[in-house]
């Protein structure tokens, strides 16, 4: 901050990817890794919710007893639950598969922000000095934009 008529202000740049065979095969990469760890942790969950329930009842004297069919109940819900989590991440990952596939070559795509500083001075136009992109290709900057 050099005077009272200037300050310097944190904004977030979209960072915008030129699809290229690389990048394309680099996005499926990684949508592709994550499905595999959401299988792997809804096989985990399973696993982990069945030693649960089988130590409940292991425990007991009683395994019919009321109060060990609801705990064995309510570990049956918490595992459902957080299974449709996981199923509706795993629906969404493939999804974005799917879109990854049918991307053209050298279409434009948003990949995601990051954030800068930059100096604003009485007269500056906030508005233009809040929307900037940078564009990218194989993670080379190509453009700087200011919308």
């Amino acid at each position: 901050m050099s005077d009272d008529n200037s300050l310097s202000i944190k904004r977030s740049i979209t960072v915008r990817a030129v699809v290229t065979p690389s990048w394309k095969e680099e996005a499926e990469r990684e949508l592709s890794n994550a499905i595999s760890t959401t299988d792997q942790q809804l096989a985990q969950l399973e696993q982990e919710g069945q030693q649960i329930v089988d130590d409940v009842r292991s425990q007991s004297s009683n395994p019919l007893d009321p109060r060990v069919q609801d705990q064995v109940a309510q570990v049956q819900q918490q595992v459902s639950v957080k299974r449709a989590e996981l199923e509706e991440q795993k629906r969404n990952l493939l999804q974005q598969q799917v879109q990854v596939r049918d991307l053209e070559m050298e279409e434009i795509v948003e990949q995601g922000q990051i954030e800068s500083f930059c100096e604003l001075k009485v007269g500056d136009n906030l508005v233009s000095k809040m929307q900037v992109s940078i564009v990218v290709r194989d993670g080379v900057v190509q453009a700087i934009e200011q919308n």
